[in-house]
């Protein structure tokens, strides 16, 4: 065995030192590590640049490397030319002086070389010009001369029993190279993922295919992956209606035509009566796309084919009837522009036509009447009148008097009063649909990106029950509001005044609304309704042990419009903490999300509210206070200063007006002081010092009129320059 392995293999044995040229030409020493008889190849290991390397050579290479170790029947001729090994030449040294090798090409004086042996021994060497030496003669040199290089032993000792030998090299024949498997392993796995790759291809191009031309289908597929997963079980008609004092529901609207067209994607998913899934798009680093599902949990959850007569049956139908019990109930309709506030509110919509029959105020008027004719309320001499008005940029106008501006003053029992709102005395539901009809063709509206004509106003519709008597005292209050779009909330950074007036108006009292209801459910807490003109307005439904309150959240499905859904979930998921307890009592708030009839807190009463705060003291500053970390103070300087142009405008306005009343009464003075001037006998000095006196009077009255006016255009560069301060930051 040892001698077929000797005439194979030759010199060649594990441990041996040899010589390999690497693939970009270098030629350096390496040991054996292995050696494969049958494929004859050699597996060698160095050590470079600080860790191990190794590869598997075949044998014919290394032999015409290091022909000192090919066997005695070895043939060189067939070695390749570029492979054979051809020792470096090295110098010979006569008395210290270096004579060159012919055909060599001559080195930098004073340089040393090392030169590598084919034993792998370094050789060093030092060629000197020495400063008036004679040239070295060109000696030609027989490389056949010099000595071989001496044959490392096998680390295997020539004692050792041939059997045990024999088999150690078998064994070793057997061990593949810890490199050539390495390949093999990446090679492998590379082959897999290239075909899960393709397969995946396969697949997204299938699906592509299956919806051409939407550039969202990745999420799409996303998303239905997520429902095949889901067990839906949506609100059904028949199910139990909760009977909280504050209720908080969203409603999901179907996809409208125009987004169908676009290909738009439903990103929102109700799969249970009382939740609902957001699944917002995201891109990683890598530009890898994935959902975000985030869940979100309310009293009540309506998904697209959910119907108006369903939504008012679950959330304000509750409300009519505590109306009739001498309370105050309100009910909140908010959403993004085009979400289907006014639908639901006002009404489905057929084209432009909107049907005003089957609405929450024509569901609602119609329980009142119901429940006015009933046999438990028929003698209680009660009659039904409604008033409609909008408020708009902290303006309040009448929606069912040609939208005359009105007042809202505070009586000396702190009673919010609307100064000049029409109520209308009502017989039918046919009465109270034509007077919303009335209004809603007066109601502000603007156009954005989302709607043609969005709400730029809050709406107020109110039924109000009253005792048929002389002086018809209050009983009960039904209001119903449809708030501006959310989204117009964030239009303060608009270059356009007007349209920032608007947004912040909004913005605050969106604020304010939140704030105050959320104020029902806490013991002792501050009534903010000051901050804006919405929740002056509704300070009586704010009020008392009889308040109820619903807020119905509107959501548009498409994926173009989740951020604003995302922001109209969060905060009516805000609304529904009221519920919670305390924080400084030691409550525990995470997670849980309780009713108000469970909450240890008191609903205000009216002796609370002499804890309200002054007419001096800013309702900004107590709503900054409470929403720590959500208003910056650049905001809070930007409000200040739209509050203050709303105060001076209204203060201008006035005196304009009062003086425009004065100069009709000028006009008679002056006209009967012009009369005495007919008389023969006049009294010329009484005329000049009535003359003299209505001419310091007009100028007084018009100095106070022009220094309000500049005081209003100062307010308005004011109001500018922290508009501006708010869009550099």
């Amino acid at each position: 065995m040892t001698d077929e392995l000797d005439s194979v293999m030759g010199g060649v044995r594990m441990g041996v030192n040899v010589d390999i040229m690497r693939s970009d030409g270098r030629i350096h020493s390496a040991v054996v590590s292995g050696i494969n008889v049958e494929s004859k190849s050699v597996t060698v290991e160095w050590f470079e640049r600080g860790e191990t390397k190794g590869k598997e050579i075949e044998l014919e290479q290394i032999l015409g490397l290091n022909q000192e170790l090919a066997p005695s029947n070895y043939d060189a001729t067939n070695v390749l030319p570029s492979k054979k090994y051809v020792p470096r030449p090295s110098l010979s040294v006569v008395n210290n002086k270096a004579v060159p090798v012919v055909g060599l090409p001559k080195r930098n004086p004073g340089r040393h070389t090392n030169v590598v042996t084919t034993n792998g021994h370094i050789k060093e060497q030092s060629v000197k010009n020495q400063k008036g030496s004679k040239p070295p003669q060109n000696n030609p040199t027989n490389f056949d001369s010099m000595p071989p290089p001496k044959q490392v032993p096998s680390l295997l000792p020539e004692t050792a029993n041939k059997p045990t030998r024999v088999a150690a090299v078998q064994g070793n024949n057997r061990r593949r190279s810890n490199v050539v498997k390495e390949v093999e392993k990446l090679q492998e796995n590379r082959d897999k993922r290239r075909a899960q790759q393709a397969q995946t291809m396969e697949g997204q191009g299938h699906l592509k295919n299956k919806d051409t031309g939407n550039p969202n289908w990745e999420f799409l597929q996303m998303i239905l992956e997520y429902k095949d997963e889901l067990e839906c079980t949506p609100l059904q008609d028949g199910d139990p209606i909760a009977d909280n004092r504050i209720t908080v529901c969203i409603r999901k609207r179907p996809m409208s035509q125009k987004e169908i067209k676009k290909k738009e994607v439903d990103v929102v998913t109700v799969p249970t009566k009382d939740n609902i899934t957001i699944h917002e798009p995201k891109s990683k680093v890598d530009l890898t796309k994935y959902l975000e599902n985030q869940q979100f949990r309310f009293d009540c959850a309506f998904d697209e084919n959910a119907s108006n007569e369903l939504v008012y049956k679950y959330t304000a139908r509750s409300l009519v009837k505590s109306i009739f019990e001498g309370g105050m109930a309100t009910c909140f309709a908010y959403g993004q522009t085009g979400s289907g506030k006014t639908h639901t509110m006002g009404g489905e919509f057929h084209g432009k036509t909107q049907d005003c029959n089957n609405g929450i105020y024509a569901f609602a008027t119609r329980d009142v009447y119901k429940l006015l004719k009933s046999s438990k309320y028929k003698n209680e001499n009660l009659v039904v009148s409604c008033s409609y008005f909008e408020i708009y940029s902290g303006k309040v106008f009448d929606l069912l008097s040609g939208k005359t501006k009105l007042r809202v003053l505070e009586d000396g029992k702190q009673q919010v009063v609307v100064v000049g709102l029409t109520e209308t005395e009502v017989e039918s539901v046919e009465d109270v649909l034509k007077l919303i009809t009335n209004g809603n063709n007066l109601r502000t509206s603007g156009q954005t990106s989302a709607n043609a004509h969005s709400s730029r106003s809050h709406a107020v519709f109110q039924i109000v029950l009253r005792q048929n008597t002389r002086k018809k005292p209050l009983y009960g209050k039904f209001s119903l509001i449809d708030l501006a779009g959310n989204e117009r909330g964030a239009d303060t950074n608009s270059a356009d005044r007007q349209t920032r007036i608007e947004g912040a108006e909004i913005n605050k009292s969106l604020l304010a609304l939140k704030e105050c209801i959320r104020a029902l459910g806490r013991k002792g807490a501050h009534l903010p309704f000051r901050a804006s003109k919405l929740t002056q307005v509704l300070r009586d439904s704010f009020v008392g042990d009889k308040v109820r309150t619903c807020m119905i959240a509107m959501i548009s499905p498409s994926l173009s419009s989740c951020e604003h859904t995302l922001n109209t979930l969060r905060y009516a998921n805000r609304v529904k903490e009221l519920g919670v307890k305390d924080p400084a009592k030691g409550g525990n708030n995470e997670g849980v999300m309780m009713d108000c009839d469970d909450d240890d807190g008191d609903i205000l009463e009216d002796d609370d509210v002499g804890r309200a705060l002054s007419h001096e003291d800013s309702g900004l500053a107590q709503l900054r206070s409470l929403n720590d970390g959500e208003c910056s103070a650049d905001w809070y300087n930007f409000q200040e200063s739209v509050a203050q142009l709303q105060i001076l405008e209204e203060e201008m306005v006035e005196s304009h007006n009062d003086l425009l009343v004065s100069m009709d009464e000028w006009i008679q003075q002056d006209a009967s002081l012009l009369a005495i001037t007919n008389e023969v006998d006049y009294d010329q000095d009484a005329y000049a010092q009535q003359l003299e006196d209505m001419i310091s009077e007009k100028q007084e009255a018009l100095e106070a009129l022009r220094d309000k006016t500049r005081a209003f255009r100062a307010c308005l560069n004011e109001e500018e320059a922290q508009s501006n301060k708010m869009r550099r930051n």
